[in-house]
């Protein structure tokens, strides 16, 4: 980022101090998120906090998370940088911004079209390509674009829905934090010959899913 970036040290310290200290390893991710302007993601009002330890809340009832959470569900993808990604909860845009740096190409569904365009607004801004926004049900995943090296659904799940795991390619990982709306396990499942191998990562809370393998809107 330019030297005129105000919030370059915060952003540095930000790294050092909530993401390498907890154990965060994969130095292109510790990267990312250093010259990734978090700030540029958020309403204007909010930008002072940007880089605290905590979410913030970017309209229609949802979130940017935590940026060690962020740091952590992007690490257990295993990024090499060739793959095809797709997001489910494009919310601010953030992940996005931070998948396309690690992967070769993103896919990221929104199910509110407001968020969907302010994302693309910003992503076009700071020049990513290899993102598309798409509006729709996050739940049914986007077959068009399957099937994908890693899935990553940045929402509560009730369960994990059949389409990502059809649309997950042979060797693929889907993350997802499966649970009720009040608490998640962020489950790690990987698919090898066929089938389907999961792994707990530990307890995480996130808005629900809506969608037909979502959460109702009334529930």
């Amino acid at each position: 980022m330019p030297e005129s970036d105000p919030y370059q040290a915060v952003r540095k310290n930000m790294v050092e101090t909530q993401l390498r200290r907890r154990g965060i390893e994969d130095e292109r991710l510790l990267s990312a998120m250093e010259k990734i302007p978090r700030h540029r993601f958020l309403p204007r009002e909010d930008e002072p906090g940007a880089y605290g330890d905590y979410p913030l809340p970017i309209g229609s009832g949802q979130t940017i998370s935590q940026p060690y959470m962020v740091a952590i569900m992007t690490e257990a993808l295993l990024l090499s940088g060739e793959e095809t990604v797709l997001e489910i909860g494009t919310g601010s845009g953030y992940q996005a911004a931070i998948l396309a740096e690690l992967s070769r190409e993103v896919y990221s569904l929104e199910r509110f079209g407001e968020l969907a365009e302010r994302a693309r607004k910003v992503l076009a801004d700071l020049d990513y390509q290899n993102i598309t926004v798409i509006v729709g049900d996050g739940s049914r995943g986007h077959p068009e674009a399957a099937p994908y090296d890693r899935i990553i659904v940045t929402a509560a799940a009730p369960a994990i829905a059949a389409p990502w795991l059809e649309q997950l390619a042979e060797g693929g990982i889907l993350l997802v934090p499966v649970g009720d709306r009040w608490g998640q396990n962020l489950t790690r499942a990987v698919k090898r010959r066929g089938a389907i191998e999961y792994e707990n990562l530990g307890g995480c809370v996130f808005v629900p899913l809506i969608g037909e393998h979502g959460y109702a809107p009334e529930d």
